[in-house]
């Protein structure tokens, strides 16, 4: 009979990878769309209008604010191996008290190039008395690579612990810092670039999904086929 001529394991393992590959090509479209929907958020949150935040304020990630207040240049730290166009270098970032009594905020004033000789700080002292500062809000993320707490290190930190910054500054910084965007004269690059919500990628990889899943299927057919005709 013809049914014989049949061995079953490769119709299974056709259909499965076809499902398979077929269900991972869904998975990356529903990446897409979550990253889509994320991009939307923060671009409707930077289009907001500046706020300036008080002490019980809670604010949200990519919220353009205005600050004022007066820097604490003796708890500035240095977040080493920050590379922008090859060079080496750092971000700084120093804490601003908050006229009124409305709490500290850490900001990262900017990028600097590393000198020569790492083991002498760039000189990135922001200007004495009373500030007005435009920034957006971000929160920062934990190291996904560190495995335990990173020693203390001086004014050179790898990478932004809060909770180990307020422990060492003695100031309530909120959680979340603000990337600053205003000019100053401290020599600061301040471009900072947007996140890559990779949503084309995502739509790639299920499109390769997708074409792999349509493979499997035609090999399935085309082995249903010759042993019809054999």
């Amino acid at each position: 009979m013809i049914f014989r001529r049949f061995h079953p394991l490769p119709l299974i393992a056709g259909f499965a990878l076809a499902l398979l590959t077929a269900q991972l090509g869904s998975w990356q479209l529903d990446r897409a769309a979550e990253k889509t929907a994320l991009q939307a958020r923060i671009e409707s949150a930077a289009a907001a209008a500046p706020v300036s935040p008080s002490a019980a304020m809670e604010v949200v990630e990519w919220q353009p604010v205005r600050l004022d207040g007066e820097w604490v240049p003796a708890a500035t730290i240095y977040l080493d191996n920050r590379v922008r166009r090859g060079r080496p270098g750092y971000e700084v970032l120093t804490p601003l008290r908050l006229a009124g009594d409305a709490g500290w905020v850490l900001v990262n004033r900017g990028w600097t190039a590393a000198g020569a000789d790492r083991a002498v700080l760039p000189d990135a002292t922001p200007a004495a008395g009373g500030v007005t500062l435009a920034g957006i809000v971000r929160v920062p993320q934990a190291d996904p690579f560190t495995l335990a707490p990173e020693a203390a290190q001086g004014r050179v930190w790898q990478y932004l612990d809060m909770e180990r910054y307020r422990a060492l500054s003695g100031l309530a910084v909120r959680d979340w810092i603000v990337y600053q965007t205003s000019a100053a004269a401290d020599g600061l690059q301040r471009d900072w670039p947007r996140p890559d919500a990779g949503i084309d990628r995502h739509r790639g990889y299920a499109l390769q999904w997708y074409s792999l899943a349509g493979l499997s299927l035609v090999m399935t057919g085309v082995y249903v086929f010759r042993r019809f005709r054999s």
